[in-house]
């Protein structure tokens, strides 16, 4: 993941890049500082766009994702002021808010390379089951599911997890140039077993995936352990052209 953006970086030194939260993305946000460091990698001149934010959190809670993701990446290598966006959380419109931020995107040129997790229910950036496989930015109710597996950032209360979120919709991560997902562990194994070998379907986000034209998959071999072709998988990787 960390060489297909650098890749893209040092080919494209003024790309736009996707961030995701979660735990999936951090050990890549690692590697891109450690090259950002010893190599010389500079986001200088890129622009990054958050997937989704909490709603109603303090500017300061150390679980907001404008601030994750500062802590995470962005504050560890070179962006510039206000080259990372995210939708805001504390807007008083907030489907103004998510206009705002749909149109800033566009604005920017799209997004090259979008770094995405998947939850075990199949959401892709807040985009729950249920999610029209064609939304732009906007408003969701976070499922309960979503919010006792997100519990463990907030103390293990899930009462402290925010109800709602904004998130960019299916349709806007679609239109991302290459979409790079990672899911590591068992409890991820349903899901991606849905994503590469499930019908496209709303009650499984992630599985709109399979319509883009660009997409990479990374798991390790237990979230992995679900898909009914995976040796098949391994024999084309190996046998690539």
């Amino acid at each position: 993941a960390a060489d297909a953006v650098e890749s893209l970086v040092r080919s494209k030194p003024d790309a736009v890049l996707g961030l995701a939260t979660g735990s999936s993305p951090l050990r890549v946000y690692d590697e891109l500082v450690r090259r950002h460091r010893e190599s010389g990698l500079s986001f200088a001149r890129a622009r990054a766009f958050m997937l989704d934010e909490y709603v109603g959190l303090a500017a300061g809670h150390p679980q907001r994702y404008r601030n994750v993701i500062e802590e995470e990446f962005a504050g560890r290598v070179d962006f510039a002021a206000g080259a990372v966006q995210g939708p805001d959380g504390n807007a008083v419109d907030l489907p103004g808010a998510c206009a705002a931020y749909e149109a800033a995107i566009v604005g920017a040129g799209g997004v090259d390379l979008q770094l995405l997790g998947i939850g075990t229910d199949g959401h892709i950036a807040f985009n729950e089951p249920g999610s029209s496989l064609a939304s732009r930015t906007r408003i969701k109710t976070l499922t309960a599911q979503t919010r006792e597996d997100n519990a463990r950032f907030f103390d293990d209360d899930i009462e402290q997890v925010p109800q709602h979120c904004l998130t960019q919709g299916l349709a806007t991560i679609m239109s991302a140039g290459h979409l790079v997902l990672l899911a590591t562990g068992k409890g991820k194994a349903e899901a991606v077993h849905q994503l590469v070998e499930g019908p496209v379907s709303a009650l499984w986000p992630a599985t709109i995936m399979q319509m883009h034209p660009h997409a990479t998959v990374l798991v390790d071999d237990a979230a992995a352990s679900r898909l009914q072709l995976a040796g098949y998988y391994r024999q084309t990787y190996l046998s690539k052209p």
